[in-house]
């Protein structure tokens, strides 16, 4: 199968530009002819080594998983259903994916083999749910399943990017406002000393800080981009991220609020595989892969993953890891004595999303008033260095 970009002519001469995915140049130009399209110049390129079009995000997976679901529980074929949802993509990019997973599965491929020739369009999650779903011949159910999981995984996403509205404008307003202040206010009180020397040590300080700012501001700049690419490349290090991601589990208070968001998404996702009849390694491999958190995912590879393999419980497993708070590892322990994992893993997921949703305002809360008051702690600052400045000209004109 060969790509091929095109620009071509329709009927009233208005120029359309296009992908298209075809075996020879000469099937892709029945197909552009198909389309009422006359072809005007062409590039091929093999559509394996192309890079990926699109990368869907939650919301739209939970949409497309949706009308995949509608549609099949109606009775509708797959390819059938391919074809009227390929249709209804609202960008190109998205319809030339569904279109070449319409034309694969409808020469014989599997949906998951097709899935998983779109390079990194899907999540690895939904390419094994659609394996197990057509092994099983329950496609339908696990389309609506993975339907509700993506919707979940949307909304909390939402929620969390909402609730840091506030604290990122803060941080920006905290940034301006000292710019502000070392910038244009800080010089303005520098004349009204006689003799630098008599200064405060804090005016001292104060007034050194707004020179370099001024003056030296591209020093400031270049310390800061150090300092971002530093941290950003240090994270891709493994054995580095390892630790930043401990770290962030262990900060007080926020690292336990965190560990509930984990709990949620990791409940969430083995509650849908597991369920789905996937084999309980699989299971913990997707789960903890989709948590993005290296120290929790090493932890699944080197502990609970072996454990399992070796006959433990899981339960015992996630306790000796110790990733997790403790009243889940007794939740999973009732589910295993039970027979019912996969029931008590789905309620564990509603529970959880309710406390993760909390954890986010809780969170949201703390970041808020540490930045007002370092905002205040900055201003007054400013302010306790110049008054000095003040009270010696209001004593001059006296």
């Amino acid at each position: 199968m060969k790509s091929f970009s095109y620009t071509a002519r329709d009927a009233s001469g208005k120029t359309v530009n296009g992908v298209l995915t075809a075996e020879t140049p000469i099937d892709f130009e029945d197909k552009v002819r198909a389309k009422g399209l006359r072809v005007v110049n062409f590039t091929e390129s093999d559509s394996q080594t192309k890079k990926t079009l699109h990368k869907f995000k939650t919301k739209e997976l939970a949409f497309n998983c949706r009308q995949l679901a509608a549609m099949l529980t109606s009775g509708l074929t797959l390819v059938r259903a391919l074809d009227i949802l390929y249709k209804e993509q609202p960008t190109e990019k998205t319809k030339q994916i569904w279109l070449d997973i319409y034309e694969n599965v409808q020469k014989g491929q599997t949906f998951s083999d097709s899935l998983s020739m779109q390079d990194g369009a899907f999540p690895p999650l939904l390419i094994s749910m659609i394996a197990a779903g057509e092994s099983s011949g329950s496609l339908d159910v696990i389309m609506q399943r993975m339907s509700d999981h993506y919707a979940k995984e949307n909304k909390l996403n939402n929620k969390v990017k909402g609730a840091m509205v506030y604290p990122i404008i803060l941080l920006v307003l905290t940034v301006a406002v000292v710019l502000v202040l070392f910038t244009f206010v800080m010089p303005t009180f520098a004349g009204m000393f006689d003799n630098p020397d008599d200064m405060p040590a804090l005016t001292k300080v104060m007034m050194g800080l707004s020179d370099f700012v001024r003056t030296r501001w591209y020093v400031l700049l270049a310390i800061t981009l150090v300092l971002v690419f530093g941290f950003t490349y240090g994270l891709k290090v493994p054995a580095v991220r390892i630790k930043w991601d401990r770290f962030i589990l262990k900060i007080p208070m926020i690292g336990k609020l965190i560990v509930k968001v984990y709990i949620a998404r990791f409940a969430r996702t083995m509650s849908s595989l597991y369920s789905s009849g996937i084999p309980m390694v699989e299971c913990l491999q997707r789960s903890s892969a989709i948590l993005g958190n290296a120290y929790i995912l090493s932890k699944f590879t080197e502990n609970v993953i072996p454990e399992v393999k070796q006959g433990e419980p899981l339960s015992a497993a996630l306790q000796r890891a110790d990733c997790f708070e403790s009243m889940f590892y007794s939740i999973i322990f009732v589910g295993e004595e039970s027979g019912a994992l996969d029931e008590i893993l789905e309620k564990t997921s509603d529970y959880y999303d309710d406390e993760s949703d909390a954890a986010i305002q809780r969170m949201v809360s703390m970041l808020e008033p540490v930045m007002i008051i370092v905002l205040g702690v900055i201003v007054g600052l400013v302010v306790g260095s110049v008054l000095p400045a003040l009270y010696g000209s209001l004593d001059n004109i006296s």
